[in-house]
C-alpha cells in the first residue's frame, strides 16, 4: 500500500480505507526488509507509530490536511528534537538536538509522520553518497551503483518506495542529481523560499531544502507545507506561499516557452543515452504546444570552478564550530587545547570534508582572498546575469540533470575532479539562487535519466506545472526498480 503517491494515500486515508497506523507499520516493515540499501541512518518506529495514532485521531476529529498521516523521512542534516542528527559524520554521531529544524516543524504541523533519518554524504559533501561515515547507499535500480548525493539516502528510499516522500538539501545539485540517478522527482526551491533554520550548514549562500517524491503533484503538496517565512533565518524571504497543488490545474504546456541552452547540449562528457532521453523529453513539450527555442548561457563552463571556491570557503567557516569543545566528537585524553582541536577534528571528519576545509581555508587566507574568493563571487554575478537575460525570452530552461546515469560504486571515489563534474548541470542554479527540479525522463542502459527544468526566482508554480504536464503525457515516473520493496 505504501508504494502509492501522497495524493493517492491521502485519498485512501480520507475515505477511511486505510489508517495512518496501518500505513506507517507497512512502511516500517519495508524499511526493515531493505536494510541492505543502507538508505537510513536512524529509524524511529515507536515515535512514528505514536505520530500515526495522533494523525488518525486528528482525521477522526475532521482536523486533517493533505499530509496528515503520511509517512516521510528526513535527510539526516535536519535537526530533530530527541533524535540523533549525524549529518553522515562521525563528528556528530552522538549529537541529539534539543529542537526541530523549521522544515521538520512545518511538516510535523502539517500532520506528516516521521519514520526516520536518511543516509547522506558527510556534511552534504559528495555526489555519490559514498562519503558517509555510515557507509555507502545503494541505488535500488542497480545495487552495484551509487544513488547520487548528497541526498542519496532520501532518493533511494523514495525510489524503492520505502516512503512516499523525503526531504533533501541542495547546495550544488544534491537533490536533483540523486533524483535523476534514482528515477525520482526532486525540487530545489528558490534560495530563501524555505528556511534553513536547524539545517546543518555546508555553504550558507548556496544551501536550500526541498522535497523528494515520485510526482510533481506530491512535490507541490510538500513545498506548500515546507515553504514560508521564518524570522530565525535572516535569508528567508517574507513572501506569501501559493497553494502549489491547486496551481497545477491551471498550468498548460501549450504556449510555454522552453529554452535549451546550447552549452548544455554541446557539453563534452555527456552520455549519448542521456542526450537521447532528454531530446525525446523535449519533444514531448514541443508536441504539447510548447515553444522550444535555443538560448545561450555563456558562462556555464565557469560554474564548477566558481562553486568549488565558494562552497569550500563557506564550509571551512561553518565547520570551524566542530572543535570537540561544545558538542560532537571529542578525542580521548587530550593533553592540551591544541591537541583537543587537532585530534577531535582529525578523527571526526572524513577525507572529503577535510579536503574541502583545506581548499576553503586556503581561498580565504590572507593574500589569496582577492585572487580566489572575491573573483569567484564576481564571476558568480556573471552567471546569474546569464540567467536573467535568458528569462527575458523563456519561461523555463530544460536540459540534462546529470551527464551520466548512475555509475558504479567506487568508480570515481579516487578522482575528486570527476566526481565534482557529476554536478556540472546543476551547480549554476545554486550560484544564481534559482529554483530547479529533476523528473524522470527515460532510461539509459536500464538506469534512469533525469530531465532538469530551471525556473525564474519564486516561479516554482510554473516549474511544477511544467513537470506535471510532462508527467500527464509520460509514464517514466511510474516505473519502479525490481529491488524496491
Amino acid at each position: 500500500m505504501h508504494d502509492r503517491t501522497i495524493a493517492e494515500l491521502g485519498a485512501l486515508l480520507e475515505q477511511g480505507a486505510l489508517s495512518s497506523v496501518e500505513l506507517t507499520s507497512a512502511v516500517l516493515e519495508a524499511i526493515e526488509q531493505t536494510a541492505s540499501l543502507n538508505a537510513f541512518i536512524s529509524v524511529t518506529p515507536e515515535a512514528a507509530l505514536a505520530e500515526a495514532r495522533a494523525a488518525d485521531a486528528a482525521r477522526a476529529r475532521g482536523d486533517a490536511g493533505p499530509l496528515t498521516g503520511i509517512p516521510i523521512a528526513h535527510k539526516d542534516i535536519f535537526c530533530t528534537e530527541g533524535v540523533r542528527t549525524s549529518c553522515g559524520s562521525q563528528m556528530l554521531d552522538n549529537f541529539v538536538p534539543p529542537y526541530d529544524a523549521h522544515v521538520v516543524e512545518r511538516l510535523r504541523e502539517a500532520g506528516a509522520v516521521m519514520v526516520g533519518k536518511t543516509n547522506m554524504d558527510e556534511f552534504a559533501m559528495g555526489s555519490s553518497n559514498e562519503t558517509s561515515w555510515y557507509g555507502a547507499v545503494r541505488n535500488p535500480w542497480d545495487t552495484t551503483t551509487v544513488p547520487g548525493g548528497s541526498s542519496g539516502g532520501s532518493a533511494a528510499a523514495v525510489a524503492a518506495r520505502l516512503v512516499p516522500a523525503a526531504t533533501g538539501t541542495d547546495t550544488g545539485g544534491s537533490i536533483r542529481q540523486p533524483a535523476a540517478l534514482t528515477g525520482t522527482c526532486g525540487l530545489k526551491p528558490t534560495y530563501g523560499r524555505v528556511s534553513r533554520y536547524g539545517m546543518i550548514a555546508f555553504a550558507s549562500s548556496l544551501d536550500q531544502a526541498g522535497p523528494m517524491a515520485t510526482t510533481a503533484e506530491d512535490m507541490a503538496l510538500l513545498l506548500s507545507a515546507m515553504a514560508g517565512f521564518d524570522p530565525r533565518d535572516s535569508t528567508c524571504v517574507d513572501q506569501p506561499v501559493p497553494d502549489y497543488r491547486a496551481a497545477l490545474a491551471g498550468q498548460d504546456l501549450k504556449g510555454l516557452r522552453v529554452g535549451l541552452p546550447k552549452e548544455y547540449f554541446e557539453a563534452e562528457g555527456v552520455d549519448s543515452e542521456v542526450s537521447r532521453a532528454v531530446e525525446e523529453a523535449v519533444a514531448v513539450f514541443r508536441d504539447a504546444g510548447a515553444e522550444v527555442r535555443e538560448i545561450s548561457l555563456p558562462n556555464t563552463s565557469l560554474a564548477v570552478p566558481v562553486y568549488y571556491v565558494i562552497a569550500p570557503a563557506e564550509a571551512s567557516s561553518n565547520l570551524s564550530r566542530f572543535d570537540g569543545v561544545r558538542y560532537g566528537h571529542r578525542c580521548a585524553d587530550p593533553v592540551d587545547l591544541e591537541d583537543l582541536y587537532k585530534r577531535s577534528r582529525g578523527e571526526g571528519f572524513g577525507e572529503e570534508v577535510k579536503r574541502r576545509i583545506m581548499v576553503g581555508t586556503y581561498a580565504l587566507s590572507a593574500g589569496y582572498y582577492d585572487a580566489y574568493y572575491l573573483k569567484a563571487q564576481q564571476v558568480r554575478r556573471m552567471i546569474r546575469d546569464d540567467f536573467t537575460r535568458a528569462f527575458e525570452t523563456v519561461d523555463v530552461i530544460a536540459g540534462p540533470t546529470a551527464p551520466s546515469t548512475a555509475f558504479a560504486l567506487g568508480a570515481k571515489a579516487d578522482d575528486p575532479v570527476q566526481m565534482y563534474l557529476s554536478d556540472i548541470f546543476t551547480i549554476a542554479t545554486n550560484l544564481a539562487g534559482l529554483p530547479a527540479l529533476s523528473i524522470p525522463a527515460g532510461f539509459g542502459g536500464g538506469r534512469p535519466v533525469g530531465l532538469q527544468l530551471i525556473g525564474n526566482h519564486f516561479d516554482e508554480g510554473r516549474l511544477l506545472g511544467a513537470a506535471h504536464g510532462f508527467q500527464q503525457r509520460t509514464d517514466w515516473h511510474t516505473r519502479r526498480p525490481a529491488s524496491g520493496s
